[in-house]
Formats: structure tokens, sequence, C-alpha cells
């Protein structure tokens, strides 16, 4: 069960289904899928072969899990309970090879979570990326350096029944999608 994605033009079956969850079910992400979504993410472009980002995930039910978990903060706590696995997505902000400054660290790492997303929804799993979290905590977590700059946890998982989610969560997950509409987001020149 996917969310219905109304698209003003057509677009590949893939990111139309990419949406975010958050009722996730008790069926686990196994190791080997995990990998997946990762080779998905280590082939994404990256300025100058760089690929300037790290991942740290723990599989639920493990201490990686929870040390994560506990980084989370507000109304993400609740429903995160349910995911298989919780990743902290990480860009690193200078060039290995020369150490100067990488302007499109984010960018990268933003293509990367893209294509792991859509990895993901080729496998019938569901992430959904989260900017609640405490960034000083996952700092002390991994020992990040200055160079890191923790961007996102992501909760991963398959999809389970809207109906299992309290409130607010119930009644977000069951809400229509919306988007802009592009020509408020596009200007030709």
């Amino acid at each position: 069960m996917s969310k219905e994605t109304p698209t003003q033009f057509p677009i590949n079956e893939l990111i139309r289904k990419r949406w975010s969850p958050r009722s996730f079910s008790e069926k686990t992400v196994s190791q080997e899928e995990m990998n997946s979504l990762f080779e998905a993410a280590r082939w994404a472009a990256s300025a100058g072969n760089e690929q300037p980002w790290e991942y740290y995930y723990g599989m639920k039910g493990t201490t990686g899990f929870d040390q994560l978990w506990h980084c989370l903060i507000g109304n993400n706590l609740p429903w995160t309970k349910k995911a298989s696995v919780l990743i902290l997505a990480v860009a690193r902000k200078t060039h290995k090879a020369n150490g100067k400054h990488n302007n499109t660290a984010l960018h990268d790492l933003g293509l990367a979570n893209s294509q792991m997303f859509l990895q993901a929804v080729s496998m019938d799993i569901y992430c959904h990326p989260m900017a609640g979290f405490d960034k000083t905590k996952v700092h002390e977590l991994l020992n990040l350096t200055d160079d890191h700059e923790p961007v996102c946890m992501i909760a991963v998982g398959y999809l389970d029944a809207p109906e299992k989610l309290e409130e607010p969560f119930l009644t977000r997950e069951l809400s229509p999608r919306v988007r802009k509409t592009i020509t408020e987001f596009t200007k030709q020149i």
C-alpha cells in the first residue's frame, strides 16, 4: 500500500511511489537489503567522485538502533520505534584530496539519499528522512569531527497499516500528498 501521488505530468513509477511514511511493520529489513540500499547510494553522482557521504546505521534490536533512536527529538520519537533500521546521513565538508571546503557536499549527499530511497521503493521498502534529531548528541555518540555535518536521520522499513498510528500521525499518514505546481518553482529564461 503506497500513497497515491497526483502528478501533473508522467514520471517514473519509482518516483511516483516514493513517500515518507510513519507506519512501519514488524517485518525486518535484512543486512543484504541494506547493502543494496547503500550500493545505490554509492553510485550517486558526486563532484570529482568525492563521495562525501557517510552513513551510520543501527538495525532494530541492536544497541546501535537504540543509540540513534535516543538522538531523535520531539514527534519523531513515537513512530520511529517500529522502524527496522535507523540511519544517520553525514556529509564530509572538505575534500579528502586537498582539504579544501567542498561546496557540493550537501548536494552530493542529497543525491546519494535520493538514489537510496528509490532503490528502497523498488524493493517495497520505504525511507522517512528527518531533521528532528540532536546534532550534538550524534557528534558525541559517533566521535564526529568538525568536518562532519550530520544532515538527517532516516527511518527505514516496510509499510504497515496507517490505522496503527496514534494522532497526530494517523491524520498525517492519511492526508493527501500535495506539492507546489511546476510553475510555482520554475522560471523559464
